[in-house]
């Protein structure tokens, strides 16, 4: 059973409990785990049975597709309040993951087990257009990726990336390749190439956008 602090924290960030009646939430959060997890830890897997429907209270998921050369390709973060799309679509179809989740920082969750899930999705409105209404969101992202990943030259999806991302940024390139789907070295010299503009200036860890509308510029040609 969660305690009242955990409690209060898991309505506030996923309102759509809040429509249940006490002693359904009650009954619900009994079946609940409490999962602290460290950064780094491998949430689920490629080829795993999904164990339940993950909500988070803090910390971040990055969801990964990892080819056999070990190149990955980031498909979306989990931040607190959402849910992973990939879970639902494993817990409603009965199938196992096709990617992986990476506890990108210290994390805690709450793990619903998947008879829970099914009978909140069944019975609950609220819930059920939560779940689905964050699917689209999601999936709309994830086209977006496509398109990107199809039609987008590396250089100019990595300069999408710095203007959609905060400055200074404060990560390494091969944080970058990975979240590109690229190698750091391919990276590192389209970087270099973007200082050598006047566009970024690179320091150790650390890449400031000096010139923001001609990396939009670069990003629209």
């Amino acid at each position: 059973m969660l305690d009242t602090g955990l409690r209060s924290r898991l309505l506030q960030l996923y309102p759509a409990l809040a429509a249940l009646a006490a002693t359904e939430l009650d009954a619900l959060l009994a079946t609940a785990m409490v999962m602290p997890l460290p950064s780094g830890t491998v949430v689920f897997d490629e080829n795993q049975p999904c164990q339940g429907f993950p909500m988070l209270l803090s910390g971040s998921i990055r969801v990964i597709k990892a080819a056999p050369n070990g190149r990955e390709l980031q498909l979306y973060r989990v931040l607190p309040g959402e849910s992973c799309i990939l879970t639902s679509s494993c817990l409603l179809g009965h199938t196992r993951y096709h990617a992986r989740g990476i506890a990108e920082q210290a994390l805690e969750m709450v793990l619903l087990p998947a008879p829970s899930f099914h009978l909140l999705l069944a019975k609950h409105e609220a819930f059920r257009n939560y779940v689905f209404h964050l699917f689209s969101d999601r999936l709309t992202d994830l086209m977006q990726l496509v398109s990107a990943v199809a039609f987008q030259k590396l250089d100019q999806r990595l300069a999408s990336l710095l203007v959609a991302k905060p400055s200074p940024l404060h990560t390494t390139h091969q944080a970058l390749a990975d979240e590109l789907g690229s190698a750091r070295e391919i990276v590192s010299r389209l970087l270099k190439g973007f200082a050598e503009q006047g566009w970024v200036k690179l320091a150790r860890e650390e890449i400031e956008v000096i010139d923001k509308s001609a990396l939009r510029r670069f990003v629209e040609f």
